[in-house]
């Protein structure tokens, strides 16, 4: 079954990527990169690469929120685009999904190769 999604991330998903970000960054940091992403266009990404990027571990389809997506994905519901932050190979900083790492898991369990369209920025200066 392929995996449906929206043209766009909902205006939810950029607050709970600020969430997260603050954990990692200063707010005003992070308020630059939401807007950046807000500007992004979307691109597409496979979920393996996505995962590996993130040095993050598949989620299995027992997680619940992992399951929800799953189901989403059965009843043919659109998903969300995932939110990403490019990560610095010179310091060994891997990829953040800002929102979205549930989706990425349920895509993969589906089919590893599965395009994922997302926003992907760098860290603003």
């Amino acid at each position: 079954m392929a995996v449906k999604w929206l043209e766009d991330p909902e205006d939810h998903d950029y607050d709970a990527a600020a969430d997260y970000l603050t954990m990692l960054a200063s707010k005003d940091e992070v308020a630059k990169v939401v807007a950046a992403l807000k500007a992004a266009k979307t691109t597409t990404r496979k979920a393996k690469d996505i995962l590996r990027a993130a040095q993050l571990p598949l989620l299995p389809e027992t997680n619940a929120h992992v399951r929800a997506d799953l189901s989403k994905i059965s009843d043919g519901t659109k998903l969300s685009p995932i939110l990403l932050v490019r990560g610095d190979v010179h310091n060994g900083a891997p990829l953040q999904i800002g929102d979205g790492y549930h989706r990425v898991c349920a895509s993969y369990l589906t089919d590893e190769n599965t395009g994922i369209p997302c926003r992907l920025v760098s860290w603003q200066s």
